[in-house]
């Protein structure tokens, strides 16, 4: 087992991009792609926005909360809302990697904190978040293969990193 402890063990909040007290609708050359995930959970308010949708407790609730995520990803984009997009893209990819977390590690604790951040076994999690993981993953690459969306996202990064 790896003895490596989590990255969030370190994080500063001071120095991270994104910040809870912005109003990325109102202020949208203030938001960063990053990589990832990063934001998703405090960028308003397109957090409030997308998060209440976000599910993927089984493979039913996977496919409804994909389905409207990527309603508003659409939505977002038709409304030229490169932000809204990105942020609804996050959230995709964040359904596939939480629920592929919970699919490897029993709870989805993926470090016992007693036992200095110890790594857990893998293969003692849910199946059923296997295939939340899957349909996530689906729509998340959808997503990302949609033309307008690439071009908006290296426009973006061009102009705002």
């Amino acid at each position: 087992m790896s003895n490596h402890k989590p990255s969030y063990l370190s994080f500063k909040a001071a120095d991270y991009a994104w910040k809870p007290d912005i109003d990325y609708r109102e202020h949208p050359e203030r938001y960063k792609v990053g990589k990832g995930e990063q934001g998703v959970l405090i960028c308003e308010p397109y957090k409030s926005e997308i998060g209440k949708f976000w599910r993927f407790k089984n493979a039913e609730i996977a496919i409804e909360s994909s389905e409207k995520i990527f309603i508003l990803f659409l939505d977002y984009l038709k409304a030229n809302d490169f932000v809204g997009a990105d942020m609804a893209r996050k959230y995709l990819q964040m359904g596939f990697t939480r629920a592929r977390r919970y699919a490897n590690y029993k709870g989805g604790k993926k470090y016992e904190a007693e036992k200095d951040y110890q790594l857990m076994a893998r293969g003692t999690g849910d199946p059923e978040k296997a295939r939340s993981a899957d349909i996530f993953y689906k729509k998340w690459k959808e997503a990302e293969k949609n033309e307008m969306y690439a071009d908006l996202k290296m426009q973006w990064k061009k102009d705002h990193g």
